[in-house]
């Protein structure tokens, strides 16, 4: 496989969903529990949900009956989703049921999310634009909403190597590009986001979860650099010529196992 073929990306979920589990910040969940307990299932919205794994991840550490209502774009994947949730129960052994919901979710108002207790989302901020992160933090005050697994633009690569700076910076810019009239926010979502709720007098606290990718992840540390370094060239096209060799370095050492990744995320609390 060359740096251009990744994986389909539903297959690139799958391959990372061990990833997030390990990286999210599970202590904030101490915060989110105790407002969660009653006789009526607890009704979570899961914004940008992909193949479900925040809410395979979450519903078995939360107590209690629990209905979770899971938003995307993509009908395919929100049906991989509902799928994914057979057979889970909540941490107690409730029962946990699954609705859909296809459509942007970046149109979403206060009234979509009025029956909810939580919102969550993962891997979902830097995809916004600073208008998108306004409208989406709108309807959620008022309940908690926990936002994992947002990139920080920081990454570590060891051993080092000249090119990681220059190939970094290049991505960072990438994921902060403008799409179809939107200028995503990438790496400056996180802060974004806590500032909009700030704003609104919310509460917010924040934790580091990073990516660490040994020998142990080497499928996913070599998917997630394909990707990292074509969205760098795609960005810069002066880099195409050195990234050949480069990424036959890296691709050599992760197939070898000696080739370690560490990739910072923030998970955002807000209203616990």
């Amino acid at each position: 496989m060359t740096v251009e073929e990744t994986l389909p990306f539903a297959d690139w979920l799958r391959l990372r969903e061990p990833a997030d589990a390990a990286a999210r910040a599970e202590d904030l969940l101490d915060a989110v529990r105790p407002r969660l307990i009653g006789d009526a299932p607890t009704v979570i919205h899961d914004l940008g949900s992909g193949t479900g794994s925040m809410s395979r991840w979450l519903a078995t550490r939360l107590p209690g009956p629990q209905h979770w209502v899971l938003h995307d774009r993509d009908a395919d994947l929100l049906a991989r989703a509902a799928d994914g949730m057979t057979g889970v129960t909540a941490a107690d052994g409730a029962p946990v049921t699954v609705s859909t919901r296809c459509g942007d979710l970046t149109r979403l108002s206060a009234a979509d999310l009025a029956d909810g207790s939580l919102v969550t989302a993962s891997a979902l901020l830097d995809m916004l634009s600073a208008e998108e992160i306004e409208r989406v933090v709108a309807a959620c005050v008022g309940r908690p909403a926990l936002f994992a697994i947002s990139v920080t633009g920081r990454v570590r690569l060891s051993p080092a190597d000249p090119l990681d700076a220059a190939v970094e910076a290049a991505f960072n810019d990438h994921q902060r590009r403008t799409v179809d009239g939107r200028r995503l926010l990438g790496p400056d979502a996180v802060a974004a986001t806590a500032s909009a709720f700030a704003r609104r007098g919310v509460d917010v606290r924040e934790r580091l979860s990073p990516w660490h990718l040994g020998p142990e992840q080497a499928d996913l540390a070599a998917e997630w650099f394909r990707g990292w370094l074509g969205a760098a060239c795609e960005q810069r096209p002066d880099l195409a010529g050195p990234a050949h060799e480069y990424a036959q370095r890296r691709l050599a050492d992760a197939a070898a196992g000696r080739l370690t990744v560490q990739v910072e995320h923030r998970d955002l609390l807000a209203g616990g």
